[in-house]
């Protein structure tokens, strides 16, 4: 892995007579303005790897990786889409430094460089954009407006027979691997046909003591397939193999038992014995187990992470913060504004909140932070004179606290932020800071082309 390109640039196409191109332009003399950008992915993608003698193709620099990232979140395309567009268009070509006579990069390639990237050093690039934003006066962070929304993962709507099916359909694989490739003795009986039956049967059920039924027999045929996981287990320990792909099965059968038994456990909890189960000891997904329930407004249900961003005036997103579970807004407002406190090196003048951030403790730790005015888009039993220096500043600051939904929006709609699509809570928090990275190069670079 490489920083950047050999000293001599490679032949590269002429630039494109177009407003696209432009902006990609304008985006590459923005990375070329920020070499540490380039220095952060460089180790990330050298973290744990010793240094081989060269040979074979250079494969991609780091330079490389990161404006594959960027191109990806930018136009919202897969790692297969990608490939081709980087391939086929002149401008694509020049904005990731790839020569006439060169070729692209495989599907399989842009996959694996961009998402050795962790969140942590997206962040770190963001919080370098951040600081040249301000540089170039474009974003001073005197005036900022916060704001939660929730990010889904890429799961199906977590009904109890749908992930007892996904239990024994996972283990049943992982068995028939056991013993087809690695040649174990294990005995088992594939249930998989006999658990898609019952599934669709519990969701065509029209009585509940037809679904109920159904839900137990599904219920023996899980406890059945993991019963048979246990013994898997056994044999591989007798065995003692030192063989690295034996072990990392070993880790996969006892990692989807233990969630097959917690789908279980709240399955006769929920449905035989009519007891609740709470947000926090379910299990939504036995792929993305990291997922939280996030209960929106009292009405709607998500199945993903909930995100607060701080936004300024110039749209750029200057901060994110992907928490854990399912806290209140109110009590994140210290902690967002302690991170603008890290970030620029000082508060903020000026800040505007949605109505879940409003309380009395709140108001009072801004001010004590010598912010001058705090608007809670809610006032609930505040008075305006407490939070800002007059009616008119309030109204002003409710207006622009707005424009926040529209970043989201444009965020959810044009990088791919509605829902992440890559695996695992470590890719989920690194696919949700390359979105807002990609979101804010394009913000200074249409604000430097303006």
């Amino acid at each position: 892995m490489r920083k950047k390109s050999k000293k001599q640039m490679p032949l590269m196409q002429p630039a494109v007579d177009h407003p696209r191109a432009a902006e990609l332009e304008a985006i590459s003399r923005i990375l070329d303005s920020n070499p540490i950008i380039t220095e952060l992915a460089f180790q990330d993608l050298c973290r744990g790897k010793t240094r081989k003698v060269r040979s074979g193709a250079n494969g991609m620099t780091a330079e490389q990786v990161v404006r594959a990232g960027v191109v990806k979140q930018m136009f919202n395309i897969s790692y297969e889409e990608l490939s081709f567009h980087i391939a086929d268009s002149k401008s694509l070509r020049r904005f990731m430094r790839i020569g006439i006579a060169d070729k692209g990069f495989k599907k399989s390639v842009l996959c694996k460089t961009i998402k050795a990237l962790s969140a942590q050093t997206w962040e770190s690039i963001n919080t370098e954009l951040v600081h040249y934003s301000r540089d170039e006066k474009i974003e001073k962070g005197r005036e900022v407006r916060i704001d939660c929304t929730v990010i889904e993962s890429n799961i199906h709507k977590p009904r109890d027979s749908n992930l007892l099916f996904d239990s024994v359909r996972v283990l049943s694989r992982l068995l028939a691997k056991a013993k087809d490739d690695f040649s174990l003795h294990i005995t088992f009986t594939n249930h998989t046909r006999r658990a898609k039956r019952r599934a669709f049967g519990i969701l065509n059920a029209r009585m509940k003591k037809d679904r109920i039924k159904l839900y137990i027999d599904l219920i023996k045929v899980t406890r059945k397939t993991m019963g048979y996981v246990a013994k898997a287990i056994e044999t591989i320990d007798r065995t003692a193999s030192t063989d690295l792909r034996i072990v990392a099965l070993r880790f996969e059968l006892n990692h989807y038992n233990e969630l097959a038994g917690r789908v279980v456990n709240q399955t006769e909890r929920r449905v035989l014995f009519d007891e609740k189960v709470p947000a926090s000891e379910k299990v939504v997904s036995i792929f993305e187990e990291h997922t939280d329930i996030i209960v929106k407004d009292k009405r709607d249900t998500h199945y993903g992470h909930k995100v607060c961003l701080t936004g300024g005036a110039s749209n750029l997103i200057i901060d994110c913060v992907i928490t854990d579970g399912n806290p209140t807004d109110s009590t994140l407002t210290d902690q967002m504004l302690e991170r603008q406190k890290d970030i620029y090196g000082r508060y903020p003048l000026k800040v505007a909140l949605d109505g879940g951030f409003t309380s009395r403790e709140n108001l009072e730790k801004a001010k004590k932070k010598k912010i001058k005015d705090v608007c809670f888009a809610k006032k609930r039993g505040l008075k305006i004179e407490d939070m800002c220096r007059s009616q008119w500043v309030y109204k002003r600051l409710r207006r622009f606290r707005a424009g926040i939904e529209a970043g989201i929006s444009w965020l959810k709609r044009c990088f791919g932020m509605t829902r992440c699509m890559w695996k695992g809570l470590r890719s989920f928090k690194a696919y949700v800071w390359a979105s807002i990275v990609s979101a804010n190069l394009l913000t200074i670079a249409r604000r430097q082309l303006a």
